[in-house]
């Protein structure tokens, strides 16, 4: 197999991951969120730890930390990364899993914007026409339902808050990763002490602490590790083999599963004001989507055009 094959493989397994997911976490449902996300967060940290001994990378965790120039973006990162995991987490629980997915499909128009502002990035007329078009499926979802999708909105900007630190982290994403799991861990442990010692119950009121009390939760929560991690690899494996252009596209598979998991499976309500919204954004990711391979394959002729002319000159 070819390395392009083997990156969109890698990339279709790490998006069929992510896609199906929202199956994993509606089958603990029943755990509040916030102590699902602390024992996501715990068990990453277990299996990135497991990862990165067996490959031998331990100490670039050790100076990632201690670099304190890079130490504080990782936190912020940090921060981002777990709103949007405990966001995507309680839209499902609640039954929201419609407006996640319209949130990842979002995300890559939110992105445009912010490489608009943070590192002055020019936008050709087709991007910003996929932007409003996007604009307008929020506002219609806005006027049809009486309420703006905050959950659509909320993970599609943490994301790309969250993908705009990494752009400028050094660190390969494993390591990054890592440390901020890291970072997050005492506050997972703290939560963990209150709710299974204290009864805690944050957010939504339910009391929990059910590890160690049923063999089947138990390992559900475990398994958030290598469900986290996993797909983190594969995607940082297919990132290095395939072109930006096939990276974006196939990312879209991980949306399209999750609605598909909303809409079939959980028989969550899907509107004529979802399908109108839903159409726009699709409309407005087919454009973007053209013109960002017509970009990546400019971006190689020119290349060989110049190889061409030089050659021509000699």
């Amino acid at each position: 197999m070819q390395p392009a094959a083997r990156g969109i493989a890698a990339m279709v397994g790490a998006c069929t991951t992510w896609g199906l997911s929202p199956l994993y976490y509606k089958l603990i449902a029943h755990v509040p969120p916030l102590e699902v996300l602390s024992h996501r967060t715990l068990w990453s940290l277990v299996f990135f730890g497991v990862v990165l001994l067996v490959q031998k990378r331990v100490r670039e965790v050790e100076v990632l930390v201690r670099d304190h120039r890079v130490l504080i973006p990782v936190v912020f990162a940090a921060v981002m990364i777990s709103i949007n995991w405990f966001l995507y987490i309680l839209s499902i629980q609640i039954g929201h899993t419609v407006e996640a997915s319209l949130g990842y499909y979002i995300f890559p128009l939110v992105a445009v914007l912010l490489g608009l502002v943070a590192f002055h990035e020019r936008l050709s007329a087709v991007k910003w026409l996929s932007v409003g078009l996007a604009g307008l499926a929020v506002l219609v979802l806005t006027v049809g339902l009486g309420a703006a999708p905050w959950i659509s909105l909320a993970l599609a900007t943490t994301f790309g808050l969250y993908g705009l630190i990494k752009k400028r982290t050094a660190a390969g994403p494993v390591v990054s990763v890592t440390v901020e799991v890291l970072v997050l861990a005492p506050l997972a442990l703290v939560w963990l002490v209150g709710v299974h010692q204290a009864g805690w119950t944050g957010l939504t009121g339910r009391s929990g602490g059910v590890f160690g009390h049923d063999l089947g939760d138990s390992l559900i929560l475990m398994l958030s590790g290598p469900l986290t991690a996993g797909p983190l690899i594969l995607f940082s494996y297919a990132s290095r083999r395939i072109t930006m252009a096939t990276l974006g596209l196939v990312q879209y598979l991980n949306p399209t599963l999750q609605f598909f998991c909303a809409v079939l499976v959980f028989q969550e309500p899907f509107t004529t004001w979802h399908g109108i919204a839903f159409g726009l954004i699709w409309l407005a990711l087919a454009i973007y989507s053209a013109e960002a391979i017509r970009q990546d394959r400019a971006m190689r002729r020119a290349p060989a055009k110049a190889s061409t002319s030089a050659t021509g000159v000699i």
